[in-house]
């Protein structure tokens, strides 16, 4: 049996993404990919285009109907500031969603699929939610909703991001909310395909979360989620202890999170349910498994 074909669509501009390499993280498209092929070796491969780079070679309706699924990352765009770095995204999408191809999209996924489907984004009145999405909360629908098979019914999830879904696409649903966000993940059906999308990023490690907090630094003293950049440092070693020693009790408990962040099995499912439930069966019925 042949592997599965995936398209990661990159949502940051190539500087962005050096800027994010710079601080000891990752490329998210690179991230992205490298989760996918972990998550089911052997099984899938995994392609990465860049719509926010210009002249960027994009693929049209019939290169995107090869794939089996298109996972999109986050980004440090804002969707309402406008511009060809962010109508190039938005357009793909539009193409992608007159093909049967399943989507996922985590963060900015989720945003510039509820934009280019019909839906608004704005800045969050509340201001930034980052480090771990608290008590994000399953609703009905989403408590049976494939998306969270094996998730508790209240978690919580590696997050950054300073914009919020405002009004979900018309046939949208809604599957989690918590206090800060009430669109913390969502499907959207568009077109000929279907979309899930969350808020949060069940594909980030804490490494990658130690390099957004070095990035962000010293903006985050300065919103209030620190006292001081001692404080964010004395935070990012943290985030950093854990990549090593993820089953430390002591900082799971001042941290004030459980196996649903810290187990990678648990953390990653979204992404994970979304292969075995959209991607795999749709390659089945276009007989290409």
């Amino acid at each position: 049996m042949s592997a599965a074909r995936l398209l990661v669509v990159e949502g940051n501009t190539a500087e962005a993404r050096a800027r994010q390499v710079a601080f000891g993280g990752q490329a998210a498209s690179e991230g992205y990919a490298q989760l996918l092929r972990e998550l089911f070796p052997g099984a899938v491969t995994v392609d990465i285009c860049y719509p926010a780079d210009a002249g960027a070679n994009l693929p049209d309706a019939g290169g995107i109907e090869g794939y089996d699924g298109i996972a999109i990352t986050g980004s440090s765009l804002n969707i309402y500031h406008g511009g060809p770095e962010i109508t190039q995204q938005i357009e793909l999408m539009r193409t992608a969603f007159t093909t049967d191809v399943p989507i996922f999209g985590s963060c900015w996924g989720l945003q510039l699929l509820t934009v280019a489907a019909g839906g608004a984004v704005r800045r969050n009145p509340r201001g930034r939610e980052v480090g771990f999405g608290r008590r994000i909360r399953m609703t009905a629908e989403g408590a049976e909703h494939p998306i969270f098979d094996g998730k508790p019914a209240v978690f919580e999830a590696m997050t950054v991001h300073l914009d919020e879904v405002e009004t979900l696409p018309e046939g949208a649903r809604l599957l989690a909310s918590n206090d800060h966000s009430v669109v913390q993940a969502a499907e959207i059906p568009v077109g000929r395909t279907t979309c899930w999308g969350v808020q949060y990023h069940p594909e980030y490690p804490f490494r990658e979360m130690a390099a957004i907090f070095r990035r962000l630094q010293p903006s985050l003293v300065a919103e209030g989620f620190f006292a001081d950049e001692d404080e964010e440092a004395a935070f990012i070693a943290d985030l950093e202890h854990f990549e090593r020693e993820p089953g430390n009790a002591s900082l799971a408990w001042r941290h004030g999170i459980d196996g649903a962040v810290i187990r990678k099995d648990v953390r990653t499912l979204e992404i994970a349910n979304w292969i075995t439930h959209q991607v795999l069966p749709g390659r089945a019925r276009r007989s290409r498994g």
